[in-house]
């Protein structure tokens, strides 16, 4: 079932009348509707069209484990846990001309792992379907954020979309694997596209569980980045000291409270919203050449953060 949450507010010039600026929410399993279209013609020039998207145990199908109540929705859930209202941290619901289009996209990842794993490969097929429309609807690419196997119904829609329809796409703590991930650079969509791929050493215990449950210890995850490097490709640690000096250096101070294990700070530690909000909707501001300058890229070994000696204040916490 595919909704649309609409807000009425001004044209830019004030001469226009009216103009509605969706917030959409989109499953894997619906179709596009016709007014989506439009919306996206309509879009002001320079307006973002920014795709949301969840990880594993959310079903949209589930009050209780809906996205749509949790981190995709404008007023989550007072109640729910480790919740943070992604379209509002990235800019929308202001009521403001020129905000764009944020496309809240569900799919069904409760159950096991590895059957979660294949439905985000499905999923990714889905959203390309809808994202290469919307961006000649428009005329300008969509961008992309997902967390954990989000990240990968991410990648797995470069290979199915419409190169150059996906422009910029920020990875969270992805759940895939390094060959994998090449493997979507290297289509069409890939080598178009801009990624910006968070890791954290709070996150090694999640990225081993994936290599072990679904690499067989074959497989390397994402947590490394990718083998070689590449021009459209830039790796995140923000757990890094380095890494959160340059994001300061950038006017993008983010909260440096230091954990031991975490899945969720890439969206929940304070500050880096302000850096994806920009670096998404506007990435002009942030090209990536200037990133690549001014990030260090490197990633430390993993368990550095587990195995890491008691901090003072507080100290190291899960």
């Amino acid at each position: 079932m595919l909704l649309l949450q609409h807000r009425l507010i001004q044209s830019p010039s004030g001469r226009d009348g009216k103009r509605w600026m969706p917030v959409v929410k989109l499953n894997a399993d619906s179709a596009m509707p016709p007014g989506l279209r439009q919306q996206a013609r309509a879009l002001p020039e320079g307006a973002p069209i920014i795709a949301m998207i969840h990880g594993y145990r959310y079903s949209p199908s589930q009050p209780a484990n809906d996205p749509h109540r949790h981190i995709l929705a404008l007023d989550p859930q007072p109640d729910a846990r480790r919740v943070l209202s992604w379209p509002r941290a990235l800019g929308f619901g202001t009521d403001l001309p020129g905000e764009g289009l944020a496309l809240a996209f569900g799919w069904e990842a409760r159950g096991r792992l590895g059957r979660a794993y294949r439905q985000a490969g499905e999923a990714g097929a889905a959203l390309a379907r809808t994202i290469s429309e919307l961006a000649e609807c428009a005329a300008r690419p969509v961008a992309l954020i997902g967390h954990s196997l989000g990240a990968r119904v991410a990648l797995q829609a470069l290979h199915h979309a419409d190169p150059g329809s996906i422009g910029r796409m920020i990875l969270l703590t992805g759940a895939e694997f390094r060959d994998a991930a090449a493997a979507a650079m290297d289509s069409a969509a890939g080598r178009r596209a801009e990624i910006l791929n968070v890791t954290s050493r709070e996150n090694d215990l999640f990225d081993f569980a994936i290599e072990i449950w679904l690499g067989h210890g074959q497989r390397q995850a994402l947590g490394f980045g990718l083998d070689a490097p590449r021009r459209n490709w830039i790796d995140l640690q923000i757990d890094h000291g380095g890494t959160l000096d340059a994001l300061r250096d950038l006017s993008f101070p983010v909260d440096r409270t230091p954990l031991r294990l975490s899945h969720w700070t890439p969206y929940l530690r304070e500050g880096l919203f302000d850096f994806y909000r920009t670096a998404l909707g506007q990435p002009w501001a942030l090209p990536m050449p200037m990133l690549r300058a001014r990030l260090p890229g490197r990633i430390e070994p993993r368990w550095s953060r587990l195995l890491a000696p008691p901090a003072p204040m507080g100290g190291l916490r899960a």
